[in-house]
């Protein structure tokens, strides 16, 4: 994967269209850019989140394949402080705040249980290493710190990004296989009980996944993480479906961009951005 390669995108399916509007667009305050199929961005366009509203779907269960949460990236602390400021004042429930040592992140849930953290990134000199792997811990965040940068409630920073996914799986040696030998990423920190962390460019990490779970798949068609999507540069995608074809690996080709599923059952979107 080219180091330029970034997170664009990803599709969510929800059973309540109502009710993830008035969590995403109402409280985290992204824009609706499009209305069949739902999708929202923040102002700056940085990422997308597509909806797929189908009511009868099957409740993702806890702890089965599939989204563990997806993470959007603040530019800073205090934009970081001013989401989650707006959040406290809504009585929105945070369900943890952690320091990562390469970050500062807060995590929730969105109404139908699908994890999200929300984080802001220390400059990549600071991040904790071990000779050339990154040490990522978790440790307490001192909550009333970063609180205290926040000018006031905001809703998203407009250049908010999608900064990485973090997947529930059955096997790490499977996710290995897939994210690092089929997509090209690197694996970034082993250490990390139960989990792989994997990336582009330098990054602390684009992908986790961790066997913290079930290891159970979800139902057919359940709500839940649907795709997601990879910008890349141009030729980046016809030369991953050269090397998926020359292993076997199932993958649909469709210029300008490949598609394959990886084990959690996740179907993962590398596309072309000229």
């Amino acid at each position: 994967m080219p180091a330029e390669a970034r997170l664009a995108a990803l599709r969510l399916r929800v059973r309540d269209r109502s009710r993830a509007l008035a969590f995403y667009r109402d409280l985290l305050g992204l824009e609706v850019y499009e209305e069949e199929p739902l999708r929202l961005v923040p102002a700056g366009r940085g990422f997308t989140l597509e909806l797929e509203v189908v009511p009868e779907a099957p409740p993702h269960p806890a702890g089965s394949l599939g989204l563990y949460h997806f993470a959007l990236l603040l530019p800073d602390r205090a934009s970081l402080a001013a989401v989650v400021r707006r959040l406290l004042d809504n009585e929105w429930p945070l369900e943890g705040a952690s320091d990562h040592g390469v970050s500062e992140a807060f995590y929730l849930s969105d109404p139908e249980g699908n994890g999200l953290e929300l984080y802001r990134d220390r400059p990549a000199e600071l991040w904790p290493r071990r000779g050339q792997e990154l040490r990522m811990v978790t440790r307490a965040l001192d909550v009333a710190s970063v609180l205290r940068e926040a000018k006031g409630p905001q809703g998203l920073d407009p250049h908010t990004r999608l900064g990485h996914v973090h997947l529930s799986v059955g096997d790490l040696d499977a996710a290995e296989r897939f994210y690092a030998g089929y997509l090209g990423l690197e694996v970034t920190q082993r250490s990390y009980p139960g989990a792989l962390f994997f990336a582009a460019g330098g990054y602390h990490h684009h992908v986790g996944a961790n066997v913290w779970g079930t290891r159970r798949p979800a139902p057919e068609g359940s709500t839940g993480l649907v795709r997601y999507v990879w910008s890349v540069p141009e030729g980046t995608a016809a030369a991953l479906a050269a090397h998926l074809r020359s292993l076997e690996v199932p993958h649909r080709f469709e210029p300008p961009e490949v598609r394959a599923t990886d084990p959690a059952g996740v179907e993962v979107v590398v596309r072309d951005t000229a």
